[in-house]
């Protein structure tokens, strides 16, 4: 990887050169530096989209739990969309709680997004924070 660079010119300029990358996300760019870990953190990422996904995955698992509805397929019928789409987003209420709590915080690391979230993964927390966080058990 390339270094930082400092060089002063015959009229006396400093000149120091900083190698980084550019990186979008959500619309949004990113500075990474060198060592690939991201600029300083400014204010919150709040990720509207996952928070609402959250938020409706705790609605419809309510709505089973109160018998509302009986079935997935019900919940998909009474919102018009795709029966897969609604047990992924379910899914999501299993997540650690510390997860869910970095996501309403805007503290969950840049490639934490919504489509890595609807994937499988595991039902234990501890390698929750593992994947998704990057902590050790």
């Amino acid at each position: 990887m390339t270094e930082t660079v400092t060089h002063r010119d015959y009229n006396g300029h400093l000149s120091v050169r900083i190698p980084f990358t550019i990186r979008k996300r959500g619309g949004k760019k990113l500075i990474l530096t060198p060592d690939g870990a991201a600029s300083a953190p400014g204010r919150a990422r709040v990720d509207n989209a996952m928070i609402k996904a959250i938020a409706r995955g705790f609605r419809w698992r309510r709505l089973l739990e109160n018998g509302t509805y009986g079935t997935v397929e019900e919940i998909a019928a009474a919102e018009k969309i795709n029966s897969s789409y609604v047990s992924r987003v379910l899914r999501l209420t299993l997540l650690a709680p510390d997860i869910v709590e970095a996501i309403l915080d805007g503290r969950q690391p840049a490639e934490m997004t919504l489509a890595v979230l609807m994937e499988p993964f595991a039902v234990e927390w501890a390698e929750h924070k593992q994947v998704f966080l990057g902590e050790n058990r």
